[in-house]
């Protein structure tokens, strides 16, 4: 009920926080290792395979994030002034090293194309956890191009 929520969450802003909070903590995981990882093959679809398994382990609030856009975006602007630079960490690993704009805008579309996990539940509610992580892998890396063999 609207009351226990409010016993446990002094506000809708507290309440959104606690639904966003894991996300933004796995998206930090990510960063915080991307360093050890090495730039081949193996290390793109290691990377991508963590981030993706994020997503689809906080998809049920992806439908949230769908629903109430406007408010998510303030929301996470105020409390996590780090997402930005984190997104942009993970997108320049992913580019490579010195890498051309072309790779700068597929890396920064792969993450894109991980990011529909969130929503995958809205967009293709029959999809299981592992249909929707091996179809956004797989797209995911033919967006990277050839330069990353699968």
């Amino acid at each position: 009920t609207k009351a226990s929520l409010y016993y446990h969450y002094a506000s809708k802003r507290d309440l959104l926080y606690a639904i966003l909070d894991p996300i933004i903590g796995h998206l930090r995981a990510v960063v915080e290792d991307i360093d050890a990882v090495p730039h081949n093959a193996e290390g793109v679809r290691a990377v991508l395979r963590n981030y993706l398994r994020g997503m689809i382990r906080h998809r049920d609030a992806g439908v949230l994030a769908l629903r109430d856009t406007v408010a998510i975006i303030n929301a996470m602007t105020d409390r996590y002034p780090d997402l930005i630079d984190n997104n942009r960490i993970i997108a320049d690993w992913l580019a490579g090293p010195d890498p051309s704009d072309a790779a700068r805008l597929r890396a920064n579309a792969a993450l894109e194309v991980m990011g529909v996990a969130l929503l995958s539940k809205e967009l293709a509610p029959g999809a299981d956890d592992e249909l929707v992580e091996t179809t956004l892998l797989d797209v995911a890396f033919g967006v990277l191009g050839s330069d990353i063999e699968p």
